[in-house]
């Protein structure tokens, strides 16, 4: 205690026999020295050698970059972990090691120490990095293709098509390119859509008997007898049911809807007049009359075609359905946003009716790559969401606020 106390006196005292001039060189010095050290410890830090002396990295991501056009290719020029995943500009590569202590956590912990960790994180991980790219607009990857550097001429046609009006918004690449470094997450390799998978493995475990209403997150094939050997037909994605009865892994649905009395009917659709498909039947069931429920029955003025409200009763797996729709339209309305905004603003789903949108989007679909179930998601979500249900909802808004005024008025 005695030394400190004597070293805190010497410091704090004005110099005697060295002078304002020293203090500043070996200041500048010390300074000199420390910075260089630590830039030097930062830049090892982005050197590839440091990035795959985990072996979370080395034995998966590593190995797929060896596979791609950034790691060979005939000009020579190589991209390593640093150039796309470590910010070029010093404060946001500051704040990026800062973040990267998660990362050592992860590594201590062993969170990812294995193929099949590796693989289950692999989608959490990827959003991740589109986040981060989508925000800074692609900038790591604009170090090297830069929009103004492109020659428009040697580009094919295809590509021109696409990558001028990208270069005219300015748009991040991340938009359109997704796995030319690293393997898509499983469920993108397979053509699904991840969101899609992630609503499914959060599905609830319905129960019989509750009333309550449930919403399939994907298409569900629905069969006659519980043992699901009788094939009887399809549930669409994010159609309503109510759950009936529990038998070891399979639940008899009750669907309801309305369908065309012309034909054989095998098309349920989820409100009269409306071509909102909920389900698709077999030909033979959709004859049964023990099998539907036939109720009201009312002609449609618009096209003078006859319509029935029905419910049919069928089985199907257990599982795979949410018992919230807006689970189910909130990722329908991310996707349609992020597939349709790439080209131009996509159209409010308030701009067409209902039964205007299946035309629609089947002219604009193909310019994206929306697989078939996130196609009839988003299709379903749209129609949802289209004017006539916009005028019903602001009808009941209007109706309840003139009630309310009567109410004040009395």
């Amino acid at each position: 205690m005695k030394f400190i106390a004597t070293l805190w006196n010497t410091l704090k005292r004005p110099p005697v026999h060295i002078s304002l001039g020293v203090i500043i060189l070996v200041s500048f010095i010390a300074g000199v020295i420390f910075w260089g050290g630590f830039n030097t410890a930062m830049e090892v830090t982005n050197t590839e050698k440091f990035c795959v002396s985990c072996h979370e990295m080395e034995d998966n991501v590593y190995q797929e970059l060896q596979e791609t056009i950034h790691w060979s290719n005939r000009t020579g020029v190589r991209a390593i972990c640093s150039d796309c995943h470590v910010p070029h500009d010093w404060t946001a590569k500051i704040a990026r090691k800062m973040q990267a202590s998660k990362e050592v956590w992860g590594a201590i912990f062993g969170t990812i120490d294995t193929p099949e960790k590796f693989e289950e994180k692999r989608l959490e991980l990827a959003q991740h990095e589109w986040a981060r790219f989508k925000a800074n607009g692609s900038k790591e990857c604009r170090s090297c293709h830069d929009y103004d550097s492109m020659d428009w001429e040697r580009m094919s046609d295809e590509a021109r098509r696409f990558m001028k009006p990208a270069a005219e918004r300015d748009q991040s690449c991340l938009d359109c390119h997704k796995g030319i470094a690293h393997h898509l997450p499983e469920d993108m390799n397979k053509g699904g859509n991840p969101m899609l998978a992630k609503l499914v493995n959060n599905a609830v475990s319905v129960d019989s008997g509750s009333d309550e209403a449930y919403y399939s997150a994907e298409s569900v094939d629905l069969y006659r007898d519980a043992e699901l050997d009788e094939l009887a037909g399809q549930l669409t994605i994010a159609s309503e049911v109510t759950v009936e009865e529990t038998r070891g892994d399979s639940v008899r649905l009750n669907i309801p809807g309305w369908r065309k009395e012309k034909g054989f009917g095998r098309v349920l659709y989820e409100d009269f007049g409306q071509n909102i498909e909920s389900a698709i039947l077999d030909r033979d069931v959709a004859q049964d009359d023990a099998l539907i429920d036939t109720g009201e029955q009312k002609v449609d003025e618009l096209t003078g075609l006859p319509w029935a409200r029905v419910n049919v009763e069928l089985w199907a797996k257990k599982g795979a359905y949410v018992d919230r729709r807006d689970a189910l339209w909130d990722t329908a309305s991310q996707i349609y946003h992020d597939g349709c905004s790439v080209c131009h603003t996509e159209p409010d789903p308030g701009h067409f009716d209902a039964n205007t949108w299946p035309a629609m989007f089947s002219g604009m679909v193909g310019f994206t790559n929306m697989d078939g179930p996130t196609q009839s998601l988003v299709l379903k979500y749209l129609q949802k969401h289209s004017s006539d249900y916009v005028q019903d909802a602001q009808a009941v808004d209007a109706e309840n606020t003139t009630g309310v005024t009567d109410v004040a008025g009395e």
